[in-house]
């Protein structure tokens, strides 16, 4: 199955829209990441000043190791960002921290859709790691009903990417509006600080294109599977 050439003629679409992603992230980061911004604030600072301006308290703001490993964490409250992003005064690592000061926004604002996304976390990942077994073991062993509840199973991974798409655009969203509302960015630095957010935004779309194009994927295999036990 990890070599049929449908697969790849199914995820075809996602994947050159993967790479266009990873290429426009790592150019839009490095031309932002040359930019100083103009209040001369560090990531972790303009995160800071975003949450006491937004009302939000009890969210400590670390670093993490990695190059763009940033993210928020809600159980720990915690707003966790790269060593770039935390230490750097350019536009780059402002749009990023601040797109993480916007999930922490939702957080404390109770966005619907951010608890939804928590909570489908563990299922996703039951559905990624244990879905694709079933769907072999089924292939291979050509029970149908297995390959069916494998692929039941991969769903949630595609219900999480499905509901994790706005809760990421809803954070872009939050952070360009804190950005320009509390004077973090200047009217000129906008269009740049978009550009970086827009970026990581087409990453999003591209998982969430590629697992919907994996899901029917294995629908078709599935299918055809059918036809030719029926047709023995």
């Amino acid at each position: 199955m990890f070599f049929d050439p449908m697969y790849l003629l199914f995820l075809a679409p996602g994947l050159l829209l993967a790479l266009l992603a990873q290429w426009r992230v790592s150019s839009a980061y490095h031309r932002a990441s040359q930019v100083p911004a103009s209040t001369g604030y560090s990531g972790a600072k303009t995160a800071a000043e975003i949450l006491r301006e937004s009302g939000v308290g009890g969210v400590a703001i670390d670093v993490v190791p990695g190059q763009l490993t940033d993210h928020y964490d809600p159980g720990e409250k915690v707003l966790r960002l790269s060593p770039d992003v935390y230490r750097g005064r350019n536009l780059a690592a402002l749009g990023i921290a601040a797109h993480e000061a916007g999930h922490a926004i939702q957080d404390a604002k109770k966005y619907p859709l951010l608890g939804l996304r928590n909570g489908l976390v563990p299922l996703a990942n039951f559905g990624g790691s244990v879905g694709w077994l079933m769907i072999a073991a089924g292939l291979v062993m050509a029970l149908s009903g297995l390959v069916y509840a494998g692929i039941a199973v991969f769903s949630l991974t595609v219900l999480f990417q499905l509901v994790n798409l706005p809760v990421e655009f809803d954070a872009s969203r939050r952070a360009k509006a804190e950005l320009v509302a509390n004077g973090l960015i200047a009217p000129a630095e906008e269009r740049e600080v978009a550009r970086v957010l827009s970026a990581a935004a087409l990453t999003y779309v591209a998982a969430t294109l590629t697992s919907i194009l994996t899901l029917f994927y294995f629908l078709f295999r599935a299918g055809a599977g059918s036809q030719t036990a029926d047709e023995s």
